[in-house]
């Protein structure tokens, strides 16, 4: 399991949350997801960056991955991605529910939603079709 961040070009700008580049990446994660490239737990959307975590197979090159996922939203959703990204790769000693219930608050720490509210721009696993589990 990893958890990865990846940004936007131009840091502190709005390009992530609106509906219809959401959309294209939500999309693109759950055909990722259906076709098996990756196993996506969560996913959620922060104006200038996006976090997620996901499991990959063994002998899968992560860098590929995000590589391609990037170019896809870049194309259809007109994201302008930065070059690189972060990952983490979560040890079985580090909760992922942990990591996970960080990245939920990312919306209230930023001043985006109070505690109560709901954040409309995440994904999670029970979200995606096709998952063969």
């Amino acid at each position: 399991m990893f958890f990865v961040t990846i940004c936007c070009q131009r840091r502190r700008l709005n390009p992530l949350c609106s509906e219809t580049t959401a959309a294209v990446i939500f999309e693109t994660a759950r055909r990722y997801h259906a076709d098996r490239r990756w196993y996506l737990r969560l996913l959620l959307l922060m104006p200038d960056h996006l976090d997620m975590t996901i499991g990959i197979e063994g002998d899968a090159s992560l860098s590929n991955i995000i590589r391609d996922f990037k170019r896809a939203t870049a194309r259809f959703g007109k994201v302008r991605w930065q070059r690189n990204f972060f990952d983490h790769r979560i040890r079985r000693d580090e909760s992922l529910q942990e990591k996970e219930d960080y990245v939920r608050e990312n919306p209230i720490r930023a001043g985006l939603i109070k505690r109560d509210d709901a954040w409309p721009f995440v994904l999670a696993t029970e979200d995606c079709e096709g998952r063969g589990d």
